[in-house]
């Protein structure tokens, strides 16, 4: 017996599927999996099912598409500027908005109650979703929903390219000219899953002084997110001209 073949599907399930991302799934097991958070785990023959593999490869999937669809879009952009594009769209702040935007995170189960210690719910569960398209649908198909669907429906690409980016290397520059120390710390790594996947939880001192901490799937993402949090924090903003 399927492991979800008794879960009924809210009324907003196919609604999700036909509305925003166009299609029908015949395989509704595997989209629950992709929707179902670490928190409420169902045990089978002693391993945990949840998301967390789909979102794995999801995280693949997407990363390429993405890469491909930046190359093809910007032909006389350098590789610095491609990569940091692309790290802009996967990262999980970029993909828990654009889940948010669909109304992906009302549909994935998880413990209730907690919601305020599930930051990276949203986005995990975009990913997971990928995943489980492509397995059901294939590259081709999952590349033109990505593109078509989502990047070209709900995110300005040329606008995300004006955004500013890398804080870390603006916080440092800061540091610089006001005579200040800015280093960042590793304060811990996180295992997320049975396959070993990490997270990591990156400090900034200023000083030697403590400033903001942040946790990313990178040491590198990790700090951009840290130095973004404390440039915010600690830089005054510049004034506007009138």
């Amino acid at each position: 017996m399927p492991l979800f073949a008794r879960r009924k599907e809210s009324p907003g399930f196919y609604r999700f599927f036909k509305n925003v991302l166009g299609f029908t799934p015949r395989h509704t097991e595997l989209y629950h999996i992709a929707l179902t958070h670490s928190s409420s785990s169902t045990v089978d023959h002693g391993h945990r099912i949840n998301n967390e593999r789909l979102e794995y490869l999801g995280d693949a999937v997407l990363g390429s598409i993405v890469a491909e669809y930046l190359y093809r879009k910007y032909p006389m952009k350098g590789e610095g500027f491609l990569t940091e594009m692309r790290s802009k769209i996967v990262s999980r702040k970029s993909l828990g908005n654009l889940a948010r935007r669909i109304g992906l995170p009302e549909l994935v189960e998880h413990q209730r109650g907690q919601e305020g210690s599930f930051k990276s719910l949203g986005g995990d569960a975009f990913e997971a979703l990928i995943g489980a398209i492509y397995i059901e649908k294939g590259f081709r198909f999952t590349r033109r929903l990505i593109i078509d669907k989502l990047l070209c429906t709900y995110l300005d690409i040329d606008q995300l390219a004006q955004t500013d980016w890398n804080f870390k290397g603006k916080l440092i520059d800061w540091g610089q000219k006001n005579k200040k120390k800015v280093s960042f710390e590793v304060v811990r790594s996180i295992v997320r899953d049975h396959e070993g996947r990490r997270e990591y939880e990156c400090l900034v001192k200023i000083d030697g002084q403590p400033g903001q901490s942040a946790i990313g799937y990178t040491i590198k993402s990790a700090e951009q997110l840290a130095a973004e949090k404390t440039y915010k924090a600690f830089v005054p903003a510049e004034p506007t001209e009138k």
